[in-house]
């Protein structure tokens, strides 16, 4: 398995060996034991989401509140995004901050985003299938997001007008917004 680290730390990606031949496609998408290793501490996952979206869909940038905070483990499995953590932990160096990651269902590339982050992702190709796990359960009073486009976050999506939802477009601004996590 190939491990890149990013400027951001914390931010870890990771790229599965795999195994082509006639038949198709096999790869290992998760280890616990591997990842952790990786990560250099223990984490339990308790919920996987997923999302199918069409072409131009922009979802985020979300995040809950601690308790409630949520680690995820991201991953494309059919089509294209362009991925997007930004660091909103306040005692971070590189807070305020963003990683742009592509991930593909053809690159099998898959983002670990701690806890401290925000997070949101943009598809490039219709009917994209978006696979994460979570280190805590969804929780509606904890959830915040951020507004996508903040001049501030100066976050290059590559569209200027992608489909949002209600919650996505009416997003506070970086400025307005304070960080729940130290």
């Amino acid at each position: 398995m190939e491990i890149e680290q990013y400027e951001i730390e914390g931010l870890l990606s990771f790229i599965p060996r795999r195994f082509k031949d006639e038949r198709g496609l096999f790869f290992e998408s998760f280890n616990q034991n591997l990842f952790e290793e990786m990560v250099g501490r223990k984490v339990s996952f308790v919920q996987d989401n997923e999302s199918h979206s069409k072409l131009h869909v922009l979802r985020g940038m979300h995040l809950q509140k601690p308790p409630f905070a949520q680690g995820k483990l991201v991953r494309v499995i059919k089509g294209k995004v362009i991925d997007v953590a930004v660091d909103i932990r306040k005692s971070s160096a590189t807070y305020g901050q963003h990683v742009k990651v592509e991930l593909s269902g053809e690159n099998g590339r898959v983002l670990w985003i701690p806890e401290g982050f925000a997070h949101g992702f943009l598809t490039l190709e219709d009917d994209t299938i978006f696979n994460y796990k979570c280190t805590n359960f969804y929780h509606p009073q904890s959830e915040m997001s951020l507004c996508w486009n903040d001049s501030l976050l100066n976050i290059n999506w590559e569209i200027e007008n992608p489909t949002l939802s209600d919650k996505d477009s009416s997003a506070p601004k970086f400025e307005d917004f304070n960080s729940p996590f130290s």
